[in-house]
């Protein structure tokens, strides 16, 4: 039963460190756009094409701006960290049990 908890438990480490690299990559997504980047950047196209078609359904589900200020982002970074909080948390913690260890 220990093979399955540490395969859980490393499946929980990579999913974390995946999910904050991309809630650092919608940051700076976010913050190029204030800016009036080119586009013909390779960099903002590569942040354009990760994250545009997060955005694009985020803003289609609640619309599309709040005001004058895109909030997809900021829903793509809340969502990110509710994943990261109780869904790696949890995976985290049954593997603990899993393994009849104690929760660290």
């Amino acid at each position: 039963m220990f093979i399955f908890a540490n395969l859980l438990l490393a499946a929980a480490n990579i999913l974390d460190i995946l999910l904050t690299a991309y809630m650092w990559i919608v940051i700076i997504s976010a913050l190029i756009s204030w800016v009036n980047p080119d586009p013909y950047n390779p960099i903002v196209r590569f942040l354009h094409t990760v994250t545009e078609p997060v955005f694009r359904r985020i803003r289609k589900i609640i619309g599309f701006r709040l005001g004058i200020v895109d909030i997809s982002p900021m829903v793509v970074i809340l969502a990110i960290l509710f994943v990261k909080y109780f869904l790696i948390q949890s995976l985290i913690e049954f593997a603990y049990k899993l393994k009849g260890g104690a929760i660290l």
